[in-house]
């Protein structure tokens, strides 16, 4: 049940580290937190703010082979999506926050768009859809 609700998962170093980042930081919402002492597994979910649906899983790389994973996740980082409903309210709150952006505020034909990354290399984009475009039509289905 609780893979069905993950769309999305992440590979980290240390759960308490990344619980730290997205929840502190970035405002998810602590979803799960389970331990499973017969497999010596950790099920870490959070949801981003906003309630849209899509849930992280956050997985550690338990393995040395998974160690280069990490950061550039499978060779190449990882381009996520956090979508908003006010985007200069969220860009101020994740700047004081103490998240770094690599490119600042740019107006697109989609909508407003930032881009930040996490303590993991990943990608970000803070993004506002312009209301009416066939992208913004699309994520409301």
């Amino acid at each position: 049940m609780k893979q069905a609700i993950v769309h999305i998962a992440l590979v980290v170093r240390d759960y308490d580290e990344a619980i730290a980042f997205y929840v502190g930081k970035l405002g998810f919402e602590l979803v799960d937190d389970t331990y499973q002492p017969a497999q010596d597994k950790r099920w870490v979910v959070v949801a981003p703010p906003g309630g849209t649906g899509t849930t992280l899983l956050l997985a550690k790389a338990s393995k040395p082979e998974q160690q280069p994973f990490v950061g550039n996740q499978a060779g190449g980082r990882v381009f996520l999506f956090l979508n908003t409903d006010d985007f200069w309210r969220d860009y101020e709150r994740l700047r004081t926050n103490g998240v770094t952006f690599i490119r600042e505020p740019k107006e697109e034909d989609y909508g407003t768009v930032a881009v930040f990354e996490d303590l993991y290399g990943n990608l970000w984009d803070l993004l506002q859809l312009r209301p009416g475009h066939p992208v913004a039509l699309r994520a409301m289905r």
